[in-house]
Parts: structure tokens; sequence; C-alpha cells
């Protein structure tokens, strides 16, 4: 059996931010001019008011201070409080395309590699911008890979993790030497911003992983100290749950449904979420390392799925029967926001490079589906 590492990652962050105090202010005029324009059935006890979101509410309710989109303006206008991204032709490069082209770049650059040393691209994401011709083909072509094939995947917040196992099965099996994993994230275009338990949620990013054959040629003049990490193993899940749902698809209009319907955006049962998913995510971990004949407490690092910090903290604290430093278990929630299946990659780009020859660590990912994605590494 082959031996697989990753050898590089990279990130694309989007261009503008948005802290807590410019998003409080845009949802607050929405709530406001909506109830004034609702004021007489509110009077009549026929409508609830739109309660005032804060910036203490995000922050207790998160973690998150701020996050990264593509497009802010659109964001922050009262009357509209959705990104307004502009159509592209279709010779031109895709918007999801172009992300991960960038993230790409720099993960070949880490890892030493040219696109002639890629066989195959996985574009893993909770949404695509299109049904096909497939992103993932798009993004091979436009990074000169003239070899292998290309695919897109979704497993929502586990796109990435899901991804990697495919990855690293492909190189052991032999159909690929290396495996690109990008996932483009736009999740500031599947978000109800008019909804005051979400509005804060997510942010836009895209990452991006080297996974190849650890006998492979030594790499060229590769960049940075990230370093090459030895899959020990992978381990995935689902188990079915309407508690995070998006109904948005192919076939609202067949359907006459209202593309602007609730329900065709991003809703989740917070509270049940948290509920469910901290106990599966920690006993799916804990196995995992068991059967590697590793500890939690022999584990350096954990990269978790970067959706709640109390969700991460929770997690950390059943795993450890402590809380976990934030050495152990880096936040970059507080920054980004929840960027779906890029979290936990953004985590391990962003915290890997003091980590020692021999130290082991974590990637793992929850979300919708329910899904549970777990990569457990060793630093060589």
């Amino acid at each position: 059996m082959k031996r697989v590492v990753i050898s590089g990652s990279g990130l694309f962050t989007a261009p503008y931010v948005i802290d807590n105090e410019e998003l409080v202010s845009a949802f607050n005029a929405y709530a406001e001019a909506e109830n004034a324009r609702n004021a007489e059935a509110i009077a009549r006890g026929e409508q609830a008011p739109l309660a005032l979101s804060s910036v203490a509410f995000i922050e207790k309710a998160s973690g998150i201070r701020r996050r990264y989109v593509m497009d802010k303006e659109g964001v922050l206008d009262p009357q509209r409080l959705r990104p307004r991204l502009a159509a592209r032709a279709d010779d031109e490069l895709s918007l999801q395309a172009e992300m991960a082209v960038a993230a790409a770049r720099q993960a070949l650059a880490a890892a030493g590699r040219q696109p002639a040393d890629i066989d195959a691209v996985i574009c893993a994401a909770s949404n695509m911008q299109r049904p096909y011709p497939a992103m993932g083909i798009e993004i091979q072509h436009a990074l000169g890979i003239e070899q292998g094939f290309a695919f897109d995947m979704n497993v929502a917040c586990s796109s990435a993790t899901f991804a990697i196992e495919q990855a690293a099965n492909a190189v052991r099996s032999g159909s690929a030497r290396a495996v690109l994993v990008v996932s483009p994230e736009i999740c500031s275009a599947h978000l109800a911003w008019q909804d005051r338990d979400c509005h804060f949620i997510f942010g836009d990013v895209c990452t991006a992983l080297v996974i190849e054959r650890a006998d492979l040629d030594p790499p060229t003049n590769p960049v940075g100290a990230g370093g090459c990490w030895e899959v020990l193993g992978t381990r995935l899940v689902t188990r079915f749950s309407n508690a995070i749902r998006n109904n948005f698809g192919f076939l609202t209009r067949s359907e006459d449904g209202d593309f602007a319907a609730r329900d065709k955006l991003f809703r989740q049962e917070g509270r049940r979420v948290f509920k469910e998913v901290c106990p599966m995510a920690a006993d799916h971990i804990a196995a995992h390392l068991a059967d590697l004949s590793l500890s939690p407490a022999g584990v350096r690092r954990f990269w978790l799925h970067q959706a709640n910090l109390s969700m991460n903290q929770l997690i950390a604290r059943r795993l450890l029967g402590r809380e976990a430093t934030a050495d152990e278990a880096p936040v970059i929630l507080d920054e980004f926001a929840n960027t779906a299946s890029a979290g936990s990659v953004i985590a391990f780009h962003r915290h890997r490079d003091d980590l020692a020859a021999g130290d082991a660590g974590v990637i793992c990912s929850f979300g919708a589906g329910y899904s549970i994605g777990s990569v457990v590494v060793r630093r060589l």
C-alpha cells in the first residue's frame, strides 16, 4: 500500500471584510424598516416584530467577529442583503474557478509541484455555481493540467475531508500520483442575511491541498515551512438529518416554487445541531484514533470544523477531559466566520508550521447531512 502525504496547502481569502458592527447596522436598518412597514399588523398582534441584532449577541452565539466576502456592498444594503455578483460569459473563468485557481497555485508552490505532476482535481464544496460542466474540470483546464480527470462533490461542511479520503484512495490505488483538492466556498450567496438567527454565520474563502504519493520525486523549490504530513488514516460517517437544510435545486422551477422562499437558503435548528453533532463528532474522533493506536492525549493539534466556538470547545473537552488550549485546538472562526468545508483546512493551513516531526494531528469536519470526516496526519 502506497504511503500518502499532504504536501502543500493554499488559501484564497475573499477581498472584502465585514465586521460585526457593520453587519448589525445593516440588519437592524432592515428590521426597523420591516417593522415600520408592518406596524399595523404588529399592533393588532397578527405579526411579531423582527428582533434587532447586536454585536454582543453574535459573539456570544458564535464567537465570530468578522468575515470575508466576495461582495460587501450588496450584503450591507438593507434593501438587498445579499451579494451583488456579476454574471460572466461562458468563455470567462467562473467565479468559483477563479478562487480555486488562486488557492491551487499557492498549494502547488508550497508542495514544489507543477500542473504536470497532478493527475486529478476534486472540487469539493457545499454549493456549486452550476451543475455542468463540472467546476473541477474548468479548474483543471485553467491550471493547465492536461492529463488525468476532475470532478465535483458536495457533502456540505464535510466536502473537503470527504474529498481528502477520495484523493488518498486514488493515490493508494495508483490511479493518480498526486491529487489537488479545492474547496471554493461562496457561503454568502446561500445565507439568509435577513434572518437574525443566522445572518452572521458565513464567510467566503477557498482552500486547496496537494495530496500525493510519499515516494514521488523530490519537489522543486517548495515554498513555506508547512512540511509534509503523512495521512495515517481517514474516516467518514453520515447520518440523515433535516436539522441543517437548503431546499434550493433544479426542481424548484418545475415545482413552480419561489426561488426567494426562506427554505431555498441555509437554515438550521441550531440547538438541535449542537446537541446531536457534538457527541457524534467527539465519539467519531476518539474511535478513529483508537483504531490507529493513538489517544486524544497523544494528538498535538486538533484542526476542527470552524462553525461555532462553543461546539469546538465542547468536542475538545469531551476528547481531552479538560478545556483545550488555543494551541491544541486553534480557532480561525473569529476572523473568517463559518466557511463550510474550508474551515478545518484553513485551521490546518494557518496553524501547522510550528509542529515538529512525529507530531500527530486531526483534521475534522462536521455539519449538514449529518456528515463527519476525520483525517489523522503525522508530520514527517
